[in-house]
């Protein structure tokens, strides 16, 4: 023995383990490193330092700062374990030249356990009796090659936990530590009655959360369920500043992590309790943010339920809708170009949902009288005014605004509506609609000023807006150019159903200078209308060659030409632009644009006034399918030549159906 002693001191192989890691300390969850870095978790503080050698546990980025490695959660692997007991003196820890056994170790809530092959039994370390967790870099004494330690002291062994690299020695001692100091946290936490004692733990959770290198939705959820769930305790929901003191305490949770769907309930019926907190708009506003920018709320609905009591929140403050309008600016530039496309979708959900709420509610009450109903409704309007608000806010600014300024037709009509019988936003915005609110019709003037100056100086267009006349009347009373011109175009093209609203429609005109002006206008046209379409004039006309729009549009003004029945303008250099001039004529019945730049818009525009053409020669045309289409709505078309065109069979098929 001596001499295996002496051989061992002259190879200075021997290194011992100090018996202070199991003093009765408070700080009983201390991390020693050799050399390394050191982390000091307690159960009063959690702080990171580190040591000279800092290439054991973190890299050094090119600009000096230390970058911390993160781990994933390790809740099983192969170790070899060596297990003695400890010694009261140092020549009684000389055991290390024993063999080490290999054990399959799994890290549970209360206890690691061990299980090995050999034994029929498995070994079990309770979290309860563990003293201190520590690492060791290199052990020679027990083995050459064993340079990848870990400790583990209870009150009566100490445990070395054998692994072949030091990223997996770190794994699992952080794994281990989080595993403990979550059971003792959890356990001082739940036995506490104590609001300070409280609050100083939950600080010391959320400081050894932060501290801790290991990234897992264990982790990531743990404090935040175990501590909404403890202050959601009878004894606790009486002591306002415990909650308060509580959610600063979990700031950096938030800040960093998002809430877990338990968390959700806590925070959404503290924001619901208490809505004009300042604790709510300071601490919950980056976690709202979060999670409209990048959650699924079809997933969780109570996450959607949180930020409808935020948004109410906010409502409820001093400056109500101004807060809202200055979040809403935050979360969603004034434009549709947006990096977060969920943003959108999100607050449009939440509104939807939360209006939906507010009647639904509204009809499990059952009311004595009108008064009582009255007093529910003025109680919880504020709710409503507040979704209504937003939607107005977000699809004015950032959807339709964009959807009218945009130049392509295609892109502007959207605001129509698509299916027969139903409004699209063009209605929904009408002046006095449903979304005109404190509004005095801008965006419908918007809108309406956009399609008419555009692609919608129609018949069909003029046809459907019957139904808005009162609206636009009003507006003409105040000056609006827009609705000035849409009446005027009715007039023009004979839109206007009933004979006593064309009676109004023309007293609105005269009763503004600007729209007297216009009106005037308009009848001028209607003389020079008149006199084209007088009975006389010859039955064929035959435009020249090289002919353009305004010649044809000059020799039809030095009318009448009531009865032009045929009209060949082939060969010719007019374009759609002609198409205004010819559905002037009353009595056309054949009409040949042959080899001409007639195209799709002239299609659309004869349609909806000649639907007494009978001949039509577009060969040698640019007419495409999307022409063909709107010559459906031509009953007494019998003759149609679509020769060198580019309009495919299947138009021609859907044509003949």
């Amino acid at each position: 023995m001596e001499n295996q002693l002496k051989s061992a001191s002259q190879a200075s192989a021997i290194r011992f383990i100090s018996s202070s890691v199991g003093d009765n300390s408070d700080y009983n969850y201390s991390t020693k490193y050799n050399g390394s870095m050191h982390l000091a978790l307690s159960s009063n503080h959690a702080q990171t330092t580190t040591s000279a050698n800092k290439a054991d546990t973190q890299d050094t980025s090119s600009h000096g700062h230390c970058i911390q490695q993160c781990y994933k959660l390790l809740t099983d692997c192969d170790v070899q374990v060596y297990r003695a007991r400890r010694r009261k003196y140092i020549l009684a820890k000389i055991h290390f030249f024993r063999r080490w056994i290999n054990y399959h170790i799994r890290l549970g809530q209360s206890e690691i356990t061990l299980t090995t092959n050999e034994t029929s039994t498995d070994n079990s370390i309770a979290f309860s009796v563990i003293k201190d967790i520590s690492v060791r870099s290199k052990f020679k004494i027990i083995h050459r090659n064993s340079q990848f330690c870990i400790t583990i002291v209870t009150n009566d062994h100490i445990n070395l936990f054998k692994l072949n690299t030091r990223d997996l020695r770190d794994q699992l001692f952080y794994s281990m530590k989080w595993k403990l100091n979550k059971f003792k946290f959890e356990h001082n936490l739940r036995s506490t009655d104590n609001s300070e004692i409280l609050l100083k733990e939950i600080k010391n959770v959320v400081d050894f959360t932060m501290a801790i290198p290991i990234e897992d939705v264990e982790i990531r959820y743990f404090p935040l369920e175990i501590i909404c769930e403890i202050l959601q305790k009878q004894e606790f929901n009486s002591i306002p500043f415990v909650y308060e003191n509580a959610i600063e305490a979990l700031a950096p949770l938030l800040e960093k992590k998002y809430p877990s769907p338990e968390a959700y309930d806590f925070f959404t019926r503290y924001c619901r309790d208490s809505p004009r907190s300042p604790i709510v708009l300071d601490m919950f506003a980056l976690s709202v943010q979060k999670i409209l920018k990048h959650t699924d709320f079809s997933t969780c609905l109570p996450i959607r339920t949180l930020v409808q009591e935020y948004l109410l929140s906010l409502n409820s403050q001093n400056d109500g809708l101004q807060a809202v309008d200055n979040f809403i600016k935050r979360m969603h530039s004034p434009t549709m170009v947006c990096p977060f496309l969920r943003v959108l979708s999100n607050l449009i959900s939440v509104c939807l949902a939360g209006i939906y709420s507010f009647f639904k509610e509204r009809k499990r009450f059952h009311f004595e009288n009108e008064d009582s109903c009255r007093e529910y409704d003025t109680k919880n309007e504020s709710q409503l005014i507040c979704y209504t608000h937003i939607l107005q806010t977000i699809i004015y600014r950032n959807v339709v605004k964009n959807l009218v300024e945009d130049p392509r037709c295609e892109v502007h009509q959207t605001v129509l509506g698509r299916c027969e019988g139903k409004d699209g936003w063009f209605e929904t915005f009408c002046f006095n609609g449903n979304a005109c609110c404190n509004d005095d019709g801008e965006m419908f003037s918007q809108m309406l000023n956009k399609l008419i100056s555009c692609c919608c100086r129609k018949k069909s267009f003029l046809l459907s807006i019957n139904k808005l006349l009162p609206s636009l009347m009003l507006l003409a009373l105040r000056g609006r150019q827009s609705s000035l011109d849409t009446l005027c175009a009715m007039l023009d093209v004979d839109a206007v159903e009933n004979h006593d609203n064309k009676l109004k429609l023309i007293s609105i005109l005269k009763s503004t200078s600007n729209g007297s002006n216009m009106y005037a206008d308009t009848c001028a046209r209607q003389r020079v209308l008149k006199q084209i379409q007088q009975k006389g004039g010859p039955r064929e006309l035959t435009l020249a060659p090289n002919s353009i729009d305004i010649d044809l549009a000059g020799l039809l003004s030095r009318g009448p030409f009531g009865n032009l029945e045929s009209l060949n303008l082939a060969f010719t250099d007019v374009t759609s632009a002609c198409a205004k001039y010819i559905i002037k004529l009353p009595a056309l019945r054949d009409l040949n644009v042959r080899s001409t730049r007639f195209g799709d818009a002239g299609l659309e525009l004869i349609s909806e006034h000649l639907n007494q053409l009978e001949i039509l020669n577009l060969s040698e045309t640019p007419v495409t399918d999307k022409g063909l289409t709107y010559l459906a709505n031509m009953k007494m078309l019998r003759k149609l030549n679509l020769n060198s065109t580019n309009i495919s069979d299947l138009a021609i098929l859907i044509l003949q159906v």
